[in-house]
């Protein structure tokens, strides 16, 4: 491979071709990344607060021209890029204001309380970063902000059908006045990718994408004894028990299902609703899927734009039709349209059978996978029985009953309760099981690379 192009997933038109790096060329960026962050560690953590504002300021500045770039290398409607970049803008925020306490020095008395301690967050130096396409921009941000906040370097290796949105985003923080090399992106092929990892400046890895993905770079790395983070995507249950407020729930429930033309990894996507309530639910959100408007991306109107690629397009509609031959049925959608671009209408699956990809794996696109549980505790039930654990939901009129659960039951690393959201720069983000470990956003991420030091004074 000597090249990648990208390609508008609404047009099928070819976007850019891009040249793939040799590995001369990416060991070349990784050791001038190592350079800039030699002179980056020796600022204060105040003194960093700056450049992050500065980068923020420039994604509000260049949000429109983002918003443009992704809606055309994924998909992505017009509207959503627009908010991710802002989101994208107060988590550099967040960092530059909280990050100078988070990992400030902590003094610490050890020996019984005789003796003075102190304990501090050193950087450790170039963190590898592999990134996905559903947030173009967000995805690289979380782990940058955090990064460059804590004294680290990032090299960044994009999906490579959003290469355009990784060079962007390189580009502005350039022109925001952060120190060359500090921050890059690769173009490289897998091989090149593992040899990275195992490159002795490389300090760190962290990774979003598949749980199968995820197990590879997870091996690589510790094989080569280099610290990981991996957050891999998921089958959110969103519960619906019997005292749910079902208007809500169903308005919810559409909005968690397709939100991000229904490619996020922490989105609703399993919906397991009580016998009590099953036919009222059922009938209100099969109504409200149908009614959804697919099309352009650039519209306003549009509610639903097209799947990100062709091998996406593909990928959907064969999980559809397993599901389907093993028993589901199709409610409302399961088949594209006759149009140019890969469309996927809004789609929902009920009796949907353990042993199908309805019910275990993660379908990223607008399919929705209706479960039948006897009761609440049925429903529980069903919803940790996933191998994946990042989000969840739960709908109940009795929020006591609602924390009860998300606290001592629900198996996963963020649980919604009577609502929908994709993620908060002031909360942990992360999971459990299949859906990987480590946490970012929060405060959490700054302290994931960095040298936690214990320093003993007399």
């Amino acid at each position: 491979m000597t090249h990648i192009s990208t390609t508008n997933p609404a047009t099928e038109e070819t976007i850019a071709t891009y040249d793939v790096m040799t590995s001369d060329v990416a060991f070349d960026k990784i050791e001038k990344c190592h350079e800039a962050f030699l002179e980056w560690r020796t600022k204060s953590h105040a003194d960093r607060a700056p450049y992050l504002r500065k980068i923020a300021a420039a994604l509000r500045d260049n949000a429109d021209a983002f918003a443009t770039l992704m809606t055309e290398e994924t998909g992505k409607l017009l509207r959503d890029g627009q908010t991710e970049v802002k989101l994208c803008a107060q988590i550099f925020e967040y960092t530059a204001e909280h990050g100078p306490e988070i990992l400030a020095d902590e003094d610490r008395k050890h020996s019984g309380g005789e003796k003075r301690g102190m304990i501090t967050y050193a950087p450790i130096g170039v963190i590898y970063s592999i990134q996905p396409w559903n947030f173009p921009v967000y995805q690289p941000v979380r782990v940058l902000a955090s990064n460059l906040m804590a004294g680290n370097g990032v090299i960044l290796k994009h999906a490579s059908i959003c290469t355009g949105s990784g060079l962007m985003l390189r580009d502005v923080c350039m022109k925001a006045g952060l120190p060359e090399g500090l921050f890059d992106v690769v173009i490289v092929d897998h091989d090149t990718s593992d040899a990275m990892i195992e490159n002795k400046l490389v300090r760190g890895v962290t990774m979003t994408g598949s749980d199968g993905g995820g197990r590879h770079i997870g091996q690589v790395a510790t094989k080569n004894l280099k610290k990981s983070v991996l957050e891999l995507g998921s089958n959110d249950a969103y519960l619906v028990l019997e005292d749910a407020d079902i208007e809500l729930a169903v308005k919810t429930c559409v909005q968690g299902r397709l939100y991000n033309n229904s490619e996020t990894c922490v989105s609703a996507k399993r919906f397991v609703v009580t016998e009590a309530v099953y036919d009222a639910f059922t009938s209100a959100f099969v109504e409200q899927m149908k009614a959804i408007r697919l099309g352009d991306p650039t519209a306003e109107d549009t509610q639903l734009g097209p799947l990100s690629s062709a091998e996406q397009f593909d990928t959907i509609s064969e999980q559809v039709s397993k599901s389907v031959e093993g028993g589901a049925e199709v409610l409302c959608g399961g088949s594209a349209p006759d149009r140019t671009g890969y469309y996927y209408p809004a789609t929902v699956l009920a009796n949907c059978q353990p042993g199908t990809p309805a019910y275990d794996d993660e379908i990223f696109g607008p399919v929705a996978a209706i479960i039948k549980a006897k009761d609440d505790a049925d429903a529980m039930r069903i919803a940790n029985d996933s191998r994946y654990g990042l989000g969840g939901g739960i709908f109940s009129k009795d929020e006591d009953k609602a924390l009860q659960l998300a606290r001592d039951h629900f198996d996963t690393g963020m649980v919604r309760i009577n609502s929908f959201g994709a993620a908060d720069p002031n909360m942990p983000f992360g999971g459990v099981k299949d859906s990987g470990f480590g946490r970012e956003h929060g405060g959490f991420g700054m302290k994931e690379f960095v040298n936690t030091k214990a320093i003993y004074l007399p």
